[in-house]
C-alpha cells in the first residue's frame, strides 16, 4: 500500500500544491528517492516514461533549497529544448502553487545569450538547461558554479553517453566536491551507469522495475494500407475523427520533415520535431500544440523523448515500433488524466506480425478498422473492403 506524501518529510504547503495538481499519493519512484535526497544522498533513480521522476527530483529540492539566498543552488541538465522548457513550467507551477518564492532560469543554445543574461541578474535558486550552454557560461563566469548545492542529470542515458558525458564532466568539476548528484532515466545503460557512480559519492541506486500496465482508457485500432498509401490513409484519418490533439509517429527521425512537409502540402496543421529545426521554431511549435493551434505533431520516438503533453486525443503509428514496450510509450501519451484516447496504426500486411505481438505481450485487443465514406468502419462489417 502506497504512503502519502506527508510520511516524506516534505513541506506542507508542497503537499498542499500536489492536492492542486489532483497528486495525493507518491509513485514508487518518488516514495523510493524522496527520503534520500532530502538525506543529501547521491541518488540514480530509474523508472520508466510518466513514473513522476521530475516531481521526484523537484519536490525534495523544492525542500532543501534556501528561497532567501539569491543564489543559484541547483542545476538541472537535460538534453532537449523541450525537456529544459518541461522542466522550468514544472519548477514555475511548483512554486506558485506552493507560494514558495523559489526563481528558475531556462538556459539554452542557440537562441539570443542577452536575454538569459538579464534573467541570471535576478539571481535563480534554480537553473535548468543544456550542458554546452551552462557550460560557456561558467567559464564566462556569469554563473557561479560554487554556490550550487545540487545538479541533477535528467535523462541520464543521453547525457552520460559518449558524445554528452566529456561536457557533463566539466560542468560537475567546477562545483564544489561535496554537492549532491542525481540522475534520473527511464533506462540507464551500463556505460552510463558506470560513470554515474564514478562521479558520485556511495550512490544509492534505485530501479523500479517497469510495468506493463495498459491505460484502460486507451481504444487500440489498425488499419491495413500499402506503404507507399500509408500517409493518404493518414489525412483520411485525421478529417473522419477530426483529433483535437495528436502526435504522429514513424520510425526515422530522417523522415520526420519530408512527412510534415507532405501533411502541410495538404492543408493540415502540422508541425514536425527534427534536429535540423531552428530552436525557436520548435518551441513556438510545441507552445502552439499545446494550445490546439497546431493539431498534428510529427516526431520519432527519439525527438518525442521527455515531452509531456496533455489533452492529447490520438495517437497515429505511421510506422511501428519492434518492441512492445516502445508501443506502450507511444500510446501512453493519450487517455492521461482520466480522459479517453485513441491509438491508430497504418500497417502493411508485413507489419501485422507486429500487432498480433503487441497483443500477445500486452494483454491488449487492436480491433481491424476500415475508413469509407468518411467515416471509419470495424472491418468485419464493411462492405467495401475485403478481409485480409
Amino acid at each position: 500500500m502506497a504512503i502519502s506524501f506527508d510520511k516524506l518529510g516534505l513541506d506542507p504547503a508542497l503537499i498542499e500544491a500536489m492536492k492542486m495538481e489532483n497528486i495525493t499519493t507518491p509513485t514508487e519512484i518518488q516514495e523510493s528517492v524522496i527520503p534520500l535526497i532530502l538525506d543529501e544522498a547521491d541518488v540514480i533513480g530509474q523508472s520508466q516514461t510518466g513514473s513522476g521522476k521530475t516531481l521526484a527530483y523537484l519536490l525534495p529540492l523544492f525542500n532543501k533549497v534556501s528561497s532567501e539566498k539569491r543564489e543559484t543552488q541547483v542545476i538541472i541538465l537535460a538534453p532537449t529544448h523541450e525537456l529544459v522548457m518541461q522542466i522550468d513550467r514544472e519548477i514555475k507551477k511548483l512554486a506558485a502553487n506552493s507560494k514558495i518564492p523559489i526563481n528558475s532560469v531556462p538556459i539554452i543554445g542557440e537562441v539570443n545569450i542577452k536575454r538569459q543574461l538579464e534573467k541570471l541578474r535576478e539571481k535563480p535558486q534554480i537553473i535548468v538547461g543544456s550542458t554546452g550552454r551552462i557550460l560557456e557560461l561558467i567559464k564566462s563566469r556569469k554563473i557561479n558554479a560554487q554556490t550550487v548545492r545540487t545538479i541533477v542529470i535528467d535523462e541520464g542515458d543521453r547525457l552520460l553517453d559518449e558524445h554528452n558525458s566529456g561536457a557533463v564532466r566539466e560542468v560537475i568539476k567546477t562545483t564544489l566536491r561535496d554537492r549532491q548528484l542525481l540522475v534520473f532515466s527511464a533506462t540507464i545503460s551500463n556505460r552510463a551507469l558506470n560513470i554515474a557512480s564514478e562521479l558520485m559519492v556511495n550512490p544509492q541506486i534505485v530501479k523500479i522495475e517497469e510495468k506493463k500496465i495498459v491505460n484502460s482508457n486507451i481504444e487500440h485500432l489498425y488499419l491495413i494500407a500499402e506503404q507507399r498509401d500509408k500517409l493518404t490513409v493518414l489525412r483520411k484519418l485525421v478529417a473522419a475523427v477530426k483529433p483535437k490533439r495528436a502526435i504522429v509517429f514513424i520510425n526515422k527521425s530522417e523522415e520526420i520533415e519530408l512527412t510534415t512537409l507532405k501533411l502541410q502540402y495538404h492543408h493540415l496543421s502540422a508541425y514536425g520535431i527534427y534536429g535540423s529545426a531552428k530552436k525557436e521554431e520548435r518551441k513556438k511549435a510545441l507552445e502552439g500544440f499545446r494550445s490546439g493551434k497546431i493539431q498534428l505533431l510529427v516526431a520519432s520516438d527519439l525527438a518525442a523523448r521527455g515531452l509531456d503533453i496533455k489533452d492529447v486525443s490520438h495517437i497515429f503509428n505511421l510506422d511501428l515500433p519492434q518492441d512492445p514496450k516502445e508501443y506502450l510509450h507511444r500510446v501512453g501519451r493519450t487517455g492521461r488524466a482520466m480522459n479517453s484516447g485513441t491509438a491508430i496504426s497504418i500497417v502493411t500486411l508485413k507489419e501485422l506480425s507486429l500487432i498480433h505481438k503487441y497483443e500477445k505481450d500486452l494483454g491488449i485487443n487492436i480491433l481491424p478498422k476500415d475508413i469509407a465514406r468518411g467515416k471509419v468502419l470495424d472491418r468485419r462489417n464493411s462492405k467495401d473492403f475485403p478481409t485480409v
